[in-house]
């Protein structure tokens, strides 16, 4: 298939996201094979783009996305992130978000 994706980096951070709000940014950047510079950048896009908010919990952050936040993109009818997220995560996180939860705590 060769050395590219069906999803953008963003997209991969924000599952990440979905599956462990508590994940560190290494960890974002070893999941995608980027370096901890551009994970930072990719999760500061996210935030600045409203589909993420970023608490402090002690010395780690926590992240809660935004379900509610319509996709940027018109791909015929808006979409939110959350439709796109129940797509893309595990049936944990799916029930989750169908229950209207940022992200799991």
């Amino acid at each position: 298939m060769g050395d590219w994706s069906f999803l953008t980096n963003h997209a991969r951070a924000l599952v990440c996201i979905a599956h462990d709000p508590g994940v560190r940014l290494r960890d974002i950047a070893a999941a995608l094979g980027i370096t901890g510079r551009n994970a930072f950048g990719i999760v500061a896009d996210l935030t600045t783009a409203g589909y993420v908010l970023k608490d402090k919990d002690g010395r780690r952050n926590r992240y809660r996305i935004q379900v509610h936040v319509p996709l940027g993109e018109s791909i015929g009818r808006e979409r939110t992130i959350g439709e796109v997220l129940e797509l893309l995560v595990d049936n944990k996180a799916r029930g989750d978000l169908q229950q209207g939860v940022d992200v799991p705590a």
